[in-house]
């Protein structure tokens, strides 16, 4: 990163400061400590040093939540001054888009920025979980794939690029190289999570599940550390494993002791929550009150205004803890918000509000309703953020409700399509076991 900042001009810094600056580069990159301390460091030692402001105004942008992203506006205003080359100039270009809740006018910014820089590895990363949260799957392959090939294999910062790259692939549906090139990634550096997850992607798309919990346990010292800012996600993964292979109740302890253990109120370890309370739930086990404490945690997160993707799961659990008067609340503000509301407003009202209507309906047992608001749903759900392992949830929930409203060409139909894609899953097989009872019933009947 220095040969980066170097010919960016590094406005502002000193060598203390760039020793702290890359540091906090370097835990951002394997999200492993406290970049925002170090990045705090850097401030101090040089108040002027622009890049360390624009990183903080990324790490706290890219958070997904409310506070974060208000301390991300008030971080960008110190940073605008302070950025005199053009490289700086682009990053709080970028920045200034997102914190408008304009993600792709920010992800653009950055594309044209990665094409300018191509060794400038924060807009690199910080492009990349714009892909990521807005679910452009060719972007999060093609942002690395135009780059690569002015990096080379010794260059500081190489795998992690690769990682970026695996990842890329496993959501453009190239899995194959998916898995070789984050195999790589973390051969070249362990301590590259978001590589390890990139395989674990691969492996969960595939149907690998056992293959997924021997990669899970093999590596586990590599990304379940205390500092590790992913481990509750790569916990989720080793959790879905174990669901698929039919041990409920590994998934339950999984989920006390992995998911829930800390109680973090980061918005994306809730998703996981909600997410894995969910499936849980459709497959018959009971969860007890571990609903109440994840809607409680939702609370500080899910305003209707920032990130729908993560009120659509805060909307789970207000469900599962019988707070439906929240869902109201969200469904109202994407109702209510005008043209200010940013491009975050326009992915409320087209994709978060039939998937918020639908898994209504199916809590409440309206289940030809919940078909009728998923199916179409699921089409536009690629829209807002999240990988294909997360946004599953939605065919699951809709293949769950074909079979429960007696819908059996459907159920079937749909719990087809799933076995095309995961032949040895137990619950997909359970599903059109379960269509097919249902066909024979109706069929008898008549």
């Amino acid at each position: 990163m220095k040969d980066t900042m170097q010919s960016a001009g590094a406005s502002g810094a000193n060598d203390a400061a760039v020793e702290h600056f890359d540091a906090a580069v370097r835990a951002f990159n394997i999200y492993r400590g406290d970049p925002v301390a170090l990045a705090d460091q850097a401030i101090e030692a040089a108040p002027e040093f622009a890049m360390a402001h624009i990183l903080k105004a990324y790490l706290f942008g890219l958070a997904t939540e409310p506070e974060a992203t208000a301390e991300a506006r008030s971080v960008l205003e110190t940073a605008k001054p302070l950025a005199k080359t053009e490289n700086e100039k682009s990053h709080v270009a970028a920045l200034e888009a997102l914190v408008s809740n304009n993600w792709t006018k920010a992800a653009v910014r950055l594309d044209r920025h990665n094409i300018e820089f191509p060794h400038d590895i924060v807009a690199l990363q910080a492009g990349h979980l714009m892909d990521f949260y807005r679910a452009n799957a060719r972007n999060l392959r093609d942002r690395l794939a135009r780059v690569l090939p002015k990096w080379s294999q010794d260059q500081p910062g190489y795998s992690i690029v690769l990682g970026m790259y695996a990842f890329g692939l496993e959501e453009a549906g190239d899995y194959a190289r998916a898995e070789a090139v984050g195999r790589e990634a973390t051969d070249r550096e362990p301590l590259d999570c978001w590589a390890h997850h990139a395989v674990a992607h691969v492996l969960e798309m595939q149907g690998r599940a056992e293959d997924g919990i021997e990669w899970m346990v093999s590596r586990e010292p590599h990304w379940s550390g205390d500092d590790n800012f992913f481990k509750v996600h790569n916990w989720w993964h080793n959790a879905l494993y174990h669901l698929d292979v039919g041990k409920p109740d590994a998934v339950i302890q999984l989920y006390d002791e992995r998911v829930r253990g800390d109680d973090s109120q980061v918005a994306l370890d809730l998703v996981d929550a909600s997410a894995l309370l969910w499936r849980l739930h459709m497959e018959g086990h009971d969860v007890g009150d571990r609903w109440a404490e994840v809607a409680r945690s939702w609370d500080a997160h899910a305003d209707g205004r920032l990130y729908p993707f993560n009120d659509w799961h805060a909307a789970m659990a207000y469900l599962g803890a019988g707070r439906e008067s929240e869902v109201d609340r969200i469904l109202q503000q994407y109702r209510s918000a005008g043209e200010h509301g940013g491009e975050t407003a326009g992915w409320a009202q087209i994709t978060g509000m039939p998937l918020i209507e639908g898994f209504r309906a199916f809590w409440q047992g309206r289940y030809d309703q919940a078909v009728d608001m998923l199916h179409p749903a699921r089409y536009v759900a690629n829209s807002f953020g999240g990988s294909h392992a997360q946004r599953d949830i939605i065919d699951w929930t809709l293949t769950e409700a074909a079979v429960r409203s007696g819908n059996s060409g459907a159920a079937e139909a749909l719990a087809a399509e799933r076995l095309a894609v995961k032949p040895h899953s137990p619950i997909n097989k359970s599903f059109l076991k379960r269509a097919g009872a249902s066909h024979n019933g109706l069929a008898a009947a008549e």
